[in-house]
């Protein structure tokens, strides 16, 4: 199915299918995922070595392929997300997201008058460098400015309610490594404790109307994923599939050539 953006994606609980990118921000990176088939991709800064000039590149090569993407800054500070939404990054996906007041201040340094205090700056990336009203390119930037919470502490389980139910927030994302961590059972997703914090998050979500997302390792595992409610779904990583089809290959070649 095809979008027309990620604000779109977020109204519909259909199937949205994306990859993450934390390595290989290339030119060709944009062609080659829409040629897969995906449908958004999850660009990251916080456990990646991208900088914002490394960002703002790859949103161009992303946008020439039609192909939607949400970037995880390094921080909720302000610099960090207003920064972000200059360079062009319609959607952000915000770690460590606590709470419904933390929620509200993400959004307030997303948006601009009247629904934030974000600086203004036009005819730059974000306004793809054209000119325009005022009031116009403002109304227009708040309304395709997309936000996702990431839920990955015990914190924001426990406040997931209050986070989805939050204005200005288009979905909820769990962070199943930080979230078990948090929960003092780092890696052990089917703890009860594990089983109950998903399962509020993903009341929350139902009880809201938002979409919830989350990164998956396998196709089976997003399978299952997305029969529990979950509509995002981001299939593995740049660094793990590259690692995965190149060992893969290596060592079947070393088997069958007896080396």
């Amino acid at each position: 199915m095809a979008f027309s953006s990620l604000k779109a994606m977020t109204e519909t609980r259909d199937l949205k299918v994306g990859h993450y990118v934390g390595e290989f921000a290339t030119p060709g990176i944009g062609k080659i995922l829409a040629a897969a088939g995906c449908d958004f991709v999850f660009l990251d800064m916080e456990h990646s070595g991208f900088s914002f000039d490394t960002i703002r590149s790859t949103l161009r090569y992303l946008e020439a392929a039609g192909l939607p993407a949400m970037v995880r800054p390094p921080s909720r500070d302000y610099d960090h997300i207003a920064r972000l939404c200059d360079v062009g990054a319609a959607g952000l996906a915000m770690p460590m997201v606590g709470s419904g007041e933390a929620a509200a201040r993400i959004v307030d340094s997303m948006k601009y008058h009247p629904g934030g205090h974000c600086g203004i700056a036009l005819q730059i990336a974000h306004d793809d460098y054209r000119p325009g009203g005022v009031q116009e390119k403002l109304a227009a930037a708040n309304e395709k400015t997309t936000l996702v919470t990431l839920v990955e502490t015990a914190e924001g389980a426990a406040n997931a309610d209050a986070i989805a139910a939050a204005p200005g927030v288009d979905a909820l994302w769990i962070g199943h490594l930080d979230l078990s961590a948090s929960l003092g059972i780092p890696g052990q997703f089917d703890h009860p404790d594990f089983v109950a914090a998903t399962d509020s998050i993903r009341a929350a979500c139902r009880k809201h109307g938002k979409s919830l997302g989350r990164l998956v390792g396998s196709v089976d595992e997003g399978v299952g994923m997305y029969d529990e409610g979950y509509d995002f779904i981001c299939y593995s990583g740049d660094i793990w599939l590259l690692y995965q089809a190149v060992s893969q290959g290596v060592a079947g070649l070393r088997e069958r050539c007896g080396r």
